[in-house]
C-alpha cells in the first residue's frame, strides 16, 4: 500500500458505505472522500449486494441493521467477491456474538456507533500492529445476560421461537429483549 504525505491510501479500489441513516451516510461519504477514497454508498441490503456484484469494493463500512435485512449478508457477499477487501461492521446494537460472526464472515473490525470518521479511517487502514487497550470497566450482569441471549439467538439462526425454547422463556419476552438496545 502506498501512502501520500497526508497519510491517504492510494491503493486501487473504492470504499463502499452501507447505512440506512441517510444523513450519517452523506456525512461519512464526504469525510472519506476528503481522506482520498472513491466512495460509493448504499442505504439498503439489496442496493449494496447489487453494487458488490457489479464491482467488488476494496474497502467497506457496513451497518449491521438495515431496513431490508442484515449487514452480515453484505459482508459475506464482499468476502466472496473480494477476499482481500477490508470490511468494517458498524452498529449501534453491538454485542460479542455479532462481532464474532462479522469477523468470521470477513470483517476486519467491528465499531460501535457513534464512531467518527477518524476512527473508521484508522480501522480501515490498520494493519493489525496497533493493539487496542481492553476496557477499564467490565460488563454489567445485565449486559452479560443480554450477550448470552444474543449468542443463543445467533446460534439458532435468528429464529425467535427456537431461541425462546432453548432459553426457557416466553417468545414475546424474548422479542421485547431483542428489540431493545444493549444494556451498559
Amino acid at each position: 500500500m502506498t501512502v501520500t504525505e497526508q497519510g491517504i491510501s492510494t491503493q486501487p479500489g473504492y470504499l463502499l458505505l452501507v447505512d440506512d441513516d441517510r444523513p450519517f451516510l452523506i456525512r461519512l461519504s464526504r469525510a472519506m472522500e476528503s481522506r482520498g477514497f472513491t466512495v460509493k454508498s448504499a442505504d439498503n441490503v439489496a442496493e449494496a449486494l447489487s453494487t458488490v456484484k457489479e464491482e467488488p469494493p476494496r474497502y467497506a463500512v457496513v451497518d449491521m441493521r438495515l431496513g431490508d435485512g442484515n449487514g452480515l449478508d453484505v459482508i459475506e457477499a464482499i468476502r466472496d467477491s473480494n477476499p482481500d477487501a477490508r470490511t468494517i461492521m458498524l452498529t449501534g446494537y453491538g454485542n460479542i456474538t455479532t462481532a464474532v460472526t462479522a469477523v468470521k464472515l470477513g470483517a476486519v473490525d467491528y465499531l460501535a456507533k457513534p464512531a467518527d470518521a477518524d476512527d473508521i479511517f484508522a480501522a480501515l487502514l490498520n494493519d493489525g500492529e496497533v493493539k487496542i487497550e481492553p476496557p477499564e470497566n467490565p460488563m454489567s450482569a445485565d449486559r452479560v445476560r443480554w450477550e448470552h441471549i444474543q449468542r443463543v439467538y445467533e446460534l439458532c439462526d435468528r429464529n425467535v421461537s427456537e431461541t425462546a425454547r432453548r432459553l426457557n422463556m416466553h417468545r414475546r419476552t424474548l422479542q421485547r429483549i431483542l428489540a431493545k438496545r444493549a444494556p451498559r
